[in-house]
């Protein structure tokens, strides 16, 4: 028996994926020779709480995109769709048949759950914690940022505008819930921004690496595949707990750069994080299948941005 069998050690595996150098090394591996620089700060903004939370208007911020069956597949099973992809921030109603789903982005689709939406929008467990008196209450509506790559246009364009919206509905807290890697950058932008504006925020993701290289204020790490980082599927008290975590570190966090990994295990085999871009377990056929999958992707992308933009 080794040594780490007699001192149970986890398996070396079980650790937060790298998603920095994982995906680096899937687009070199797909031709690609241009690696993305992804967000890194040594400073970070950091507003602490203006009242209680039991005082407290609270706005959830997705990536996730309303269901829309004109635009292709979007729910279990569906490949990435690029036409599901938006490209300006939103605001929409909390209350009625929300809908949200995350087929646009890069996640983990071999793992996460695809049809319990409150794995990557908890807004059943926001609602819940209102009803407990935990929160005053939730904003009017929930917010959509779009999953950029440009950093600029995230700071410069989509900060500013959901900015806007959190004023004009009263709140003053956020949580916000990224799905894919970008969108991981993203959200960690928009809170640095929010923070620097005076909203204290909280951070549920799933990517861990990107995220704290990034620099967020508070961070509630859940270590579950990327799309899922809300809660476990169909499992109420992971959403509660997961939930109540994000408020207590919204209450407690001393300084910026605070990191709190929730206790909740996706599995008790670890082996599902080796499947996330990983070309060592793809064959050359599968390699060139998805070189020219991620080629019609960008173009799609490509165009629909350009008709957003004019429009």
């Amino acid at each position: 028996m080794s040594q780490a069998s007699e001192l149970s050690f986890a398996p070396e595996l079980d650790q937060p994926i790298r998603y920095i150098e994982r995906t680096r090394n899937y687009y070199l591996g797909l031709g690609y020779d241009n690696p993305y620089v992804w967000a890194h700060f040594i400073d970070v903004p950091f507003a602490p709480l203006i009242k209680p939370l039991n005082e407290s208007v609270l706005g959830l911020i997705t990536t996730a995109v309303s269901y829309d069956p004109n635009k292709g597949p979007q729910g279990s099973g569906a490949p990435y769709n690029a036409a599901a992809k938006f490209y300006q921030p939103y605001r929409k109603s909390v209350e009625g048949d929300v809908d949200l789903r995350i087929a646009h982005v890069g996640i983990d689709r071999k793992n996460a759950n695809m049809d319990d939406m409150n794995c990557w929008f908890p807004v059943r467990a926001a609602k819940r914690a209102v009803k407990g008196k935990r929160i005053k209450a939730l904003s009017s509506h929930f917010y959509g940022l779009p999953t950029n790559r440009s950093q600029r246009h995230t700071l410069e364009i989509d900060a500013p505008l959901i900015l806007e919206m959190l004023r004009t509905d009263g709140v003053d807290v956020a949580v916000l819930i990224p799905n894919c890697p970008i969108c991981h950058q993203s959200q960690s932008l928009l809170a640095r921004y929010l923070e620097g504006a005076g909203i204290p925020t909280i951070v549920m993701g799933a990517a861990k690496d990107i995220v704290e290289y990034c620099g967020v204020p508070r961070f509630l790490f859940s270590d579950f595949p990327l799309g899922n980082a809300a809660a476990k599927p169909n499992d109420l008290s992971s959403q509660d707990l997961n939930f109540e975590l994000a408020l207590r570190l919204l209450e407690s966090a001393p300084a910026p750069r605070t990191t709190v990994q929730s206790p909740l295990i996706w599995s008790t085999e670890p082996a599902w994080k080796l499947d996330y871009s990983n070309l060592e377990r793809l064959s050359s056929e599968e390699i060139s299948r998805l070189r020219e999958e991620a080629e019609k992707a960008r173009i799609t992308a490509r165009e629909l941005r350009v008709k957003s933009v004019g429009s």
